[in-house]
């Protein structure tokens, strides 16, 4: 006989499905109900390499800017605009539609003490949340462990042809896949009707019950999301490279149980240490795009009230621009927070800068932690910062 909580959460998930082996959420089928904490949904987003936060959002009006940067510095006329000292790259359109429509937060100056200039060091202590210690588990892990202590099938998803840190869980086992339509359990095929006839039966053997669960689970995830890329179709343009968010909105309006969703850029791809200018547009276009066209397709699918993103790299750039027209690892650097539920505006202090540290770096004004924060209390489960980033780290009022 099938476990009751095995039972009931198949019952659950599989009912009332008229297209396919999901009851499908929105438009498609049953309705959330949104504006609930119970109900909200947190996608991260990594620009991995090291994003140049100073040529994404400029500040123009700032002499030192061009002083320092006489080549790379982006010309005020080519800017997008967003206020009287601040604008966006060039490539950044869908950017600059988000912060129009109100639902763009740029946080300045974002970092931590004693930084790291190493791309996996760095990125370390930012999908773990402990900067210059590191941690077993990542902090979007920890975060669906205090939201639900209990496991939960499919409750984290990371679109990825491998685990990010980030997303490491005492308690879930996240559900990691690229393409949906080939998502399944790694293995040979002679091996595959072995992989997949898992027993259900009762067992009181701990080890097996667990490995029993997993191998479940795995099964289960790789059915959900094959049905729900199947029965997608997306209602908004995402650009020329849509990084893995239509999978998301995917997963998202067919109903998944996912509360937390990680995707990155791969590769690396914001590691702009030569011809940094035309590379780095065109990263930030596809982003930008992308990330608009996310929201744009949650809104025409009715269930943008629900997600929030929060948009980070592990460091900035060295201020100074180098011989190879690039610009070197650097420090401090802005974090967005964008969708619906977002008060857009700036938030945090800029660093200084004519006042560069000894390595011609900024000086981080926020503890990213701050950021982390604000999405956790303000929008996930109010008070639950504190433990999930072991510490206190005062939010920014983005959300709520």
């Amino acid at each position: 006989m099938m476990p009751i909580a095995r039972r009931r959460f198949l019952q659950q998930l599989f009912a009332g499905s008229a297209l396919g082996t999901l009851g499908l959420a929105g438009p498609f089928g049953r309705n959330v109900a949104a504006g609930t904490h119970d109900d909200r949904i947190l996608v991260v987003f990594e620009l991995s390499g090291g994003n140049d936060g100073l040529n994404t959002v400029v500040p123009y009006r700032n002499d030192h800017y061009y002083r320092l940067r006489p080549k790379l510095g982006i010309p005020a006329s080519k800017l997008l605009k967003i206020d009287d000292d601040w604008g966006l790259n060039p490539g950044m359109v869908g950017f600059r539609r988000l912060w129009d429509a109100g639902q763009l937060a740029i946080v300045h100056g974002c970092g931590y003490e004693s930084p790291s200039f190493s791309h996996f060091t760095s990125m370390a202590y930012w999908h773990t949340a402990a900067p210059n210690s590191g941690d077993e588990y990542g902090w979007v892990g920890r975060l669906g462990d205090t939201l639900a202590p209990e496991p939960r099938p499919g409750f984290i998803v990371n679109v990825d042809v491998a685990q990010s840190l980030a997303v490491k869980s005492r308690v879930h086992t996240p559900v990691v896949f690229d393409e949906p339509a080939a998502f399944q359990r790694a293995g040979y095929y002679e091996t595959r009707a072995l992989l997949d006839a898992v027993s259900e039966a009762p067992t009181s053997n701990p080890a097996l019950a667990y490995l029993n669960g997993v191998a479940i689970g795995a099964r289960d995830a790789s059915a959900q999301v094959r049905a729900a890329w199947s029965a997608y179709r997306p209602r908004a343009d995402y650009g020329i490279v849509p990084l893995q968010l239509p999978k998301v909105a995917a997963c998202i309006a067919a109903g998944l149980p996912t509360r937390l969703y990680y995707v990155a850029f791969r590769n690396n791809a914001f590691d702009t240490h030569v011809q940094q200018a035309d590379l780095h547009q065109r990263l930030l276009t596809y982003a930008a795009d992308a990330l608009h066209g996310f929201v744009s397709d949650l809104s025409q699918l009715g269930l943008a009230e629900r997600v929030t993103i929060l948009a980070f790299s592990e460091f900035g750039r060295r201020v100074p621009e180098n011989a190879n027209q690039g610009t070197d690892h650097g420090t401090a650097n802005v974090m967005f927070v964008l969708g619906k539920p977002v008060k857009g505006g700036h938030y945090g202090e800029p660093p200084a800068l004519d006042a560069l540290d000894e390595g011609d770096n900024l000086r981080h004004t926020t503890d990213f932690r701050r950021v982390y924060a604000s999405v956790i209390d303000g929008w996930l489960k109010p008070g639950a910062a504190t433990a999930v980033l072991k510490g206190e780290f005062a939010p920014f009022p983005v959300l709520g």
